[in-house]
């Protein structure tokens, strides 16, 4: 399926409403996702985007036929941490198993090693959520530990998985492609 990652727009507010309005999509990730996700959600969301664009932050809509289906962003370390990045993202369920959140965490983790001056890029993933274990391994991040019982989500005590990618690594694949 073809996509693309692009800056959020103020029309998208109705895609991604519908598109991020799942519990197990909510159930994956931190708590300042909201579930329900309404309207005033996806405004707020898209806002926050739009205003704080900077060097710390990069955020882009996951784009299918005109449609935001989906997020992908890096958070760029600061002080000792300069050298890293989070990745976060997430996608409609209409359209997992597809194959477009692997290719979408390939095409910004390449973006961000050739652009901006960082060596590692990581995430963080809550146990039991394999789908995106899977997405990462077959980006080529490894995993790098399991920290257990770090999250509470909805009152349960979960392990939290760290996978990462390092500069050196990618630049393997890319030239073993």
């Amino acid at each position: 399926m073809i996509f693309t990652l692009r800056d959020w727009r103020r029309s998208d507010v109705e895609s991604l409403a519908e598109n991020a309005d799942n519990p197990k999509i909510a159930q994956k990730l931190r708590d300042v996702f909201p579930s329900p996700y309404t309207k005033k959600d996806a405004e707020f969301f898209i806002n926050v985007c739009k205003e704080s664009i900077s060097e710390d932050q990069i955020t882009k809509a996951i784009d299918v036929s005109g449609e935001a289906v989906g997020c992908i962003g890096l958070t760029f370390g600061k002080d000792v941490y300069r050298k890293s990045a989070e990745l976060g993202f997430w996608l409609g369920e209409d359209y997992w198993g597809n194959g477009i959140m692997t290719a979408a965490v390939k095409e910004l983790s390449g973006w961000a090693f050739q652009n901006r001056d960082i060596v590692r890029i990581y995430a963080e993933v809550f146990e039991g959520n394999f789908a995106s274990e899977k997405v990462l391994l077959k980006a080529g991040f490894f995993k790098e530990a399991i920290h257990r019982k770090a999250v509470v989500k909805d009152g349960v005590l979960l392990d939290s998985q760290m996978f990462a990618l390092l500069k050196e690594e990618y630049d393997k694949l890319e030239k073993d492609k």
